[in-house]
């Protein structure tokens, strides 16, 4: 399955990605890009044969900008979760993707957001960055592990989200991602057909946190999609 998908998923990359650099140059400000992002994902979906489906809590108001704060279990994640969301965003990512030729530099031109973690002050300035934007109103997708986890176990979470959040004074949405894990776990490149469930739970506010209780702020989302993930677990069993 591999040998097919992964030398056509670079042909999607180089063609839409060009056409995105194009657009974002003509109409800045990245909102051109995301339909493409939307159609590559989609491609990269049913060229992998892997399906999608998506629930969300009665309480979820996608009309309110929030940092969007998921698991992060395969490479399809992102392609699914794409798809899923209700709302224009922009995903934080690591800084080595930037450089990335086509991909990387349609993703900078579209305002994504990209952390150096090796610097702190440059890390800082990129989330002051992101939370400006997130007051203009555009929400933030941030894979709280910063990276997959190999068995599907959640990974400690990082913090970079959630003070953005706290700066913006806008909720966190915890976003449950399973099924990636069998279809291309960690270290793989074998691709197997499959299914990925996208859930958005309750939002959790944050107006009663400050940036010295951001701790519990971070448990309150893990928890969330621990729960999620359990819950799921035991209705496979």
């Amino acid at each position: 399955m591999s040998l097919l998908v992964i030398p056509l998923v670079v042909v999607y990359t180089l063609v839409l990605g060009t056409i995105g650099i194009l657009l974002c140059l003509v109409v800045p400000g990245g909102a051109a890009l995301m339909p493409l992002a939307r159609l590559w994902s989609w491609l990269v979906l049913w060229t992998s044969r892997v399906r999608r489906d998506v629930s969300a809590d009665p309480s979820f108001d996608p009309a309110r900008p929030c940092i969007y704060a998921a698991n992060h279990q395969s490479q399809f994640d992102i392609p699914a979760l794409t798809l899923a969301m209700p709302v224009d965003f922009r995903m934080v990512a690591k800084r080595s993707l930037a450089r990335i030729p086509i991909f990387g530099w349609a993703l900078w031109l579209a305002g994504f957001i990209f952390i150096d973690r090796s610097n702190r002050e440059t890390a800082i300035r990129s989330l002051d960055r992101a939370a400006r934007r997130l007051r203009r109103g555009t929400s933030i997708v941030v894979f709280a592990e910063g990276t997959r986890s190999r068995d599907g176990a959640l990974l400690p979470f990082k913090r970079g989200g959630f003070v953005m959040a706290l700066k913006a004074g806008v909720p966190i949405v915890p976003v449950t991602i399973q099924g990636g894990l069998e279809i291309l776990p960690k270290g793989s490149l074998w691709i197997r057909p499959g299914s990925i469930h996208v859930h958005f739970g309750a939002q959790v506010e944050t107006t009663g946190f400050t940036y010295d209780t951001r701790h519990a702020l971070v448990e309150r989302v893990r928890a969330a999609i621990e729960g999620e993930l359990q819950k799921n677990l035991k209705k496979l069993i």
